[in-house]
């Protein structure tokens, strides 16, 4: 299971930060391969200022089918795959940094502080405080990804270093942070509860008596996915918002363009403009994502973990072999 646990026959105990680590990058770089096209959907959808009104449809992309089907006519296939390149690399970092920081802070709960880690609450609080960290590290990388989703055709960015170059000179290196605010006061309570409910999932399936396994890992991770993207959308929006503010080459292609001055006027704008529901602009896709990308960051981490801990036993196993069969020999 993801975390700390003490107990001997816990087949994560032992797992260094490092082994954490590798595992992690693995579990985020097989998951982006399979979800950057519903992040596209997503964000496109995040960042569509106008209104949305069966009676009145102005707004450019008015769900799933229909957004797909425009995108594959008007930019092709490779679309759905814009920056993959700067969203691999972010969900690798990522990774790496949010499930080492997890294994450590709930390895340091229980030891130093006493804290049982297998508790639900633990989790909440070292699942956010893992995605905070990994967040803050990944930041620039996140804002080049949603760049590279938000331009439509002509290209504004030719490359991950033209983007780099362009919005240093053009914007500074702030530029490259922008949204960090509603980041970190959205990635605490949605990491924290998607730890949380994958924790509680797994206790309330081992009481029900249904068996584990890499599907059963999946299907908790799923669960908890949609349940924590759910109750955190509307930050996730802003951060997007924001983080193509200055962007208006690109927004061109959206229909309106809109600036905001900070995280509260680009709340007060979008309650203004766009109504309640402006905040919950793409949660179809979003909650489609979730479910996959939850499900298969916990799939693949509990996979690599497995793999890595086998491998660490049959080197134990064959250490010992070793120095028994050098004993034997001595005497």
């Amino acid at each position: 299971m993801v975390g700390y646990d003490p107990r001997p026959q816990d087949q994560g105990q032992g797992l260094s930060s490092s082994k954490a680590a590798v595992a992690g990058s693995a579990a985020g770089l097989f998951t982006r391969v399979f979800i950057n096209p519903l992040d596209v959907l997503k964000i496109r959808f995040q960042l569509q200022i106008e209104r949305f009104s069966l009676l009145e449809p102005r707004a450019k992309y008015l769900g799933i089918a229909q957004a797909t089907n425009r995108i594959f006519r008007e930019e092709g296939l490779r679309a759905f795959w814009k920056g993959h390149v700067p969203a691999q690399l972010l969900s690798i970092s990522y990774g790496a940094v949010q499930f080492a920081s997890f294994e450590f802070l709930t390895k340091f709960a229980h030891n130093a502080m006493l804290y049982d880690a297998r508790n639900p609450i633990v989790h909440f609080v070292c699942g956010g405080l893992a995605a905070s960290t990994a967040t803050v590290t990944v930041q620039p990388m996140d804002t080049l990804r949603t760049r590279f989703v938000a331009q439509g055709e002509p290209k504004v960015y030719r490359n991950l270093w033209h983007a780099v170059i362009t919005m240093f000179r053009r914007e500074g290196p702030l530029s490259f942070y922008r949204g960090l605010t509603p980041s970190i006061i959205a990635v605490f309570p949605y990491a924290g509860l998607q730890f949380a409910s994958y924790n509680i999932f797994h206790r309330i399936s081992k009481w029900a008596s249904i068996s584990s396994g890499n599907v059963h890992n999946l299907v908790c991770g799923s669960c908890a996915g949609i349940i924590s993207k759910t109750l955190t959308y509307p930050l996730d929006l802003l951060k997007k918002r924001m983080q193509v503010d200055g962007f208006q080459k690109a927004r061109i292609s959206f229909g309106q363009v809109q600036t905001y001055k900070g995280f509260l006027d680009c709340v007060f704008q979008v309650a203004r403009g766009e109504g309640l529901r402006g905040f919950y602009k793409g949660l179809s896709p979003s909650m489609l994502k979730a479910a996959f990308s939850t499900g298969l960051i916990f799939f693949w981490y509990e996979l690599f973990c497995n793999i890595l801990n086998d491998h660490k036993q049959r080197a134990n196993s064959g250490h010992q072999q070793q120095q028994s069969k050098d004993l034997n020999r001595k005497q």
